[in-house]
């Protein structure tokens, strides 16, 4: 009698486990986002100050070819692209997390191998809502605000001072906050966890989507708490972006760390140390 075969039942995949958060655990991690930023010194004010010199070039661009209704949008669509930036600073936070000694060629050689994995599909898809982000904000200032703007002050003024400028100030803002809200959700933990597990970006942006859905009174004052900085350091001419950055993003690997629980496999980027540039 000839056995028959049993049809493969698929296993459903095993999402990894997210946490619960409080008010508390905020504070805890903007301390140790400030403790890494002493403990990692000019590791961590290089790429702080890289992001600084990256607005004020921003800045120089938008003077210079008079388009002074583009700084806002580009300013908070440079936020969209943080977390990417911020790589280097999480792999300090792991390195000075595992007692290890930190090298430029360790720091950079981790961000290289990084990138070589899942981490440049997340870059792309931020980049890509960046791009949207942007079309937006050129139909709503065409559509709202008049053509003849000659600097900020002329843009000020149609802003704060026409029935125009304000819808467009409110509309403006309810779009960009919408959109802020979706990039937050799917990339408030992914790309630290890309850089510290060899997992793909579906999951990645699920796990953070999950998270934030987990403790949403907590993980929307982590977003405030990112815009308020963020615009301090918009007004600052970019130059708070040097601190801010670097605080941060070490903040972001410690809310990760506590809001995902370890996998039980070996870190992947723990392999980044053997890979350094060279």
């Amino acid at each position: 009698m000839s056995s028959t075969s049993q049809p493969a039942v698929a296993t459903p995949k095993a999402w990894p486990e997210v946490r619960s958060l409080a008010g508390s655990d905020l504070v805890e991690i903007l301390a140790a986002g400030v403790n890494d930023l002493r403990a990692g010194g000019r590791y961590s004010l290089f790429f702080g100050a890289f992001y600084g010199v990256g607005g004020l070039i921003l800045l120089v661009l938008v003077r210079f070819y008079n388009v002074p209704y583009l700084i806002y949008p580009l300013a908070m669509g440079f936020v969209l692209i943080a977390p990417f930036m911020a790589t280097g600073l999480y792999d300090i936070s792991r390195r000075l997390e595992n007692g290890e000694a930190l090298s430029w060629a360790g720091v950079l050689g981790s961000i290289r191998y990084a990138a070589g994995r899942d981490l440049r599909w997340m870059a792309l898809i931020t980049s890509f809502t960046f791009v949207i982000w942007m079309d937006i904000a050129a139909l709503m200032t065409f559509g709202f605000l008049s053509g003849e703007m000659t600097g900020f002050k002329d843009l000020l003024t149609q802003i704060f001072t026409t029935p125009s400028g304000l819808l467009f100030l409110a509309v403006g803002n309810i779009v960009g906050a919408l959109i802020a809200l979706v990039v937050f959700s799917f990339s408030a933990v992914s790309f630290p966890m890309l850089y510290d597990r060899d997992v793909d970006f579906v999951t990645a942006m699920v796990s953070s989507i999950r998270l934030v859905l987990k403790n949403p009174v907590v993980m929307l004052s982590w977003g405030a708490i990112i815009g308020v900085l963020t615009v301090i350091s918009i007004l600052s001419a970019f130059l708070g972006l040097i601190v801010t950055l670097p605080v941060l993003g070490h903040a972001t690997w410690h809310l990760y760390r506590r809001g995902v629980a370890p996998s039980g496999e070996p870190s992947a980027a723990a392999s980044a140390a053997s890979h350094p540039i060279g």
